[in-house]
């Protein structure tokens, strides 16, 4: 059984960086072909993919928050991390990590969420 855990500071300051890891358990993030997303959800508002890093390393990324969007991995730990720098009240959300099958989906297994709150 795959499973994602996504964890990390759930209030962050503007202007910040937001730090979130996710840890994975079941499957290996570099061996296998597959995709370690994160994607969002903001307070009344769709999911929204920020990016992934595949099996090999190589990462994507929204185009209009590619500047400031860091997707990075730890492979001896078989965790993936999301590093969101600048960041200001619209970037708080409901953060998730997920396995994905391509660049954009489908996604087959989901970490439960973290809240992450952009306040000061």
């Amino acid at each position: 059984q795959v499973q994602l855990q996504e964890s990390g500071p759930g209030l962050v300051k503007p202007s910040q960086t937001l730090s979130l890891t996710c840890t994975v358990s079941g499957d290996s993030i570099s061996t296998n072909y597959y995709y370690w997303s994160w994607i969002r959800q903001p307070p009344g508002k769709g999911l929204e993919w920020m990016g992934a890093i595949a099996y090999s390393g190589t990462t994507y990324y929204t185009p209009s928050r590619k500047s400031r969007t860091s997707i990075s991995r730890d492979t001896s730990k078989n965790q993936f991390t999301l590093q969101l720098s600048s960041v200001t009240p619209e970037d708080t959300a409901v953060y998730y990590c997920a396995r994905a099958g391509s660049t954009w989906g489908p996604y087959d297994y989901w970490g439960q969420g973290t809240q992450v709150t952009v306040s000061s």
